[in-house]
């Protein structure tokens, strides 16, 4: 008998007991040092200015989420005109100087559900820090997170999540698919006491270590109350899937909550060994702001409790500085953020870790010159 043949098999059994039998490596603990750790490192004391504006004063630009392919920055953000949120697409060289591409999803002038609005977001993004920030894909489609409805206004009416979804480029101005129902509704039977109203802004990613027990992981921000949902607060909450298709709550209680006015938009990144949430607050102090907060296990959740990653400062964001999107390339953090002014004129604007100067872009005037 060939000993090979009994030998071969024992060492590869012996090996992998020996594998089952190594402790798993405690995780991290958050503490303060950590928090201060992780705020030195993505901290942008200098603000560049406006990098997107609005054409005209009919129209708001809001939400900026950023990604690169194929050596250039690509960026989807919302524009509001009145009747409700379109998606858009925009590309930039540099991080600094972009220019728009087009819509990616419209309104529908049909009876669907998300008719007048269609808030996209990036979803199973590369959440390394500092890594290639590449749009990955699942079931060989790319996916977006929305949120949408059909009533007219800013943010009006009852507010689902969707799906959408593409198996062209993602850098190419085009129509994306949608599943023909919402993913998540204030009204499901699952809904908790504190997403029982309306729902906001969603960002998913891969749960690659199954730290949930499910593939796929999403953040959302919704409003609600147990005794008046209508006049709730907005917190932030989980949920999971396993087929970016059938999405479920995951838990009771949301994962950051202030208790009044809004903790919103979580973008989450991975830096080192740990979980970074970027998120903006408002109306729980003055004004609206950006702020994070720090996990080991993608559940528990510390919040930072030192002085703002962005606030209001500079005359185009003297309204309300907020909704981070958050990037480090080439050894600098880019932290993009939504600004408003005090005439309400919305854009987006990026603040830097280094001094790469100031924009020369404007909001326009009433007459469309550049102020």
């Amino acid at each position: 008998m060939d000993k090979n043949r009994i030998y071969i098999p024992v060492i590869l059994l012996l090996l992998t007991l020996s594998a089952a039998c190594i402790p798993e490596k405690p995780k991290r603990e958050v503490t303060n040092a950590v928090m201060q750790e992780i705020y030195e490192e993505i901290k942008t004391p200098f603000k560049y200015g406006l990098v997107m504006v609005p054409p005209d004063n009919s129209l708001k630009m809001d939400c900026p989420s950023i990604f690169r392919k194929d050596g250039k920055w690509y960026m989807t953000y919302l524009m509001y005109d009145g009747r409700g949120y379109e998606t858009w697409l925009g590309e930039s060289d540099d991080l600094l100087h972009w220019k728009e591409k087009g819509k990616i999803m419209s309104f529908s002038d049909t009876t669907d559900w998300d008719v007048n609005q269609k808030a996209g977001y990036i979803a199973l993004q590369d959440y390394e820090w500092g890594g290639s920030y590449a749009w990955e894909t699942y079931d060989d489609k790319y996916w977006m997170s929305y949120f949408g409805g059909d009533s007219r206004g800013y943010e009006a009416g009852v507010l689902s999540i969707g799906m959408a979804y593409t198996e062209k480029s993602p850098v190419e101005a085009h129509e994306w698919e949608r599943l023909p129902n919402p993913v998540l509704t204030p009204k499901d039977e699952d809904a908790s006491w504190w997403d029982n109203s309306t729902m906001y802004k969603n960002s998913v990613i891969r749960d690659e270590n199954r730290e949930t027990g499910h593939d796929f992981v999403m953040f959302y921000n919704a409003r609600g109350d147990s005794i008046n949902p209508a006049r709730g607060a907005e917190r932030i909450g989980m949920a999971v899937s396993d087929d970016m298709k059938n999405w479920k709550r995951f838990g009771k209680d949301p994962v950051i909550n202030h208790h009044t006015g809004i903790s919103g938009d979580a973008y989450i990144q991975r830096i080192n060994d740990l979980w970074v949430m970027f998120y903006f607050g408002a109306f729980w102090k003055d004004g609206a702001f950006n702020r994070f907060a720090v996990s080991n296990d993608l559940i528990h959740w510390k919040d930072w409790e030192g002085d703002d990653l962005i606030r209001s400062s500079e005359d185009y964001d003297n309204r309300f500085a907020h909704k981070s999107f958050v990037v480090k390339h080439d050894g600098v953090v880019y932290h993009f953020y939504c600004a408003v002014n005090e005439k309400d004129q919305r854009g987006i604007a990026v603040a830097t870790s280094k001094d790469l100067g100031e924009s020369d872009m404007y909001f326009v005037t009433g007459n469309n010159e550049e102020e």
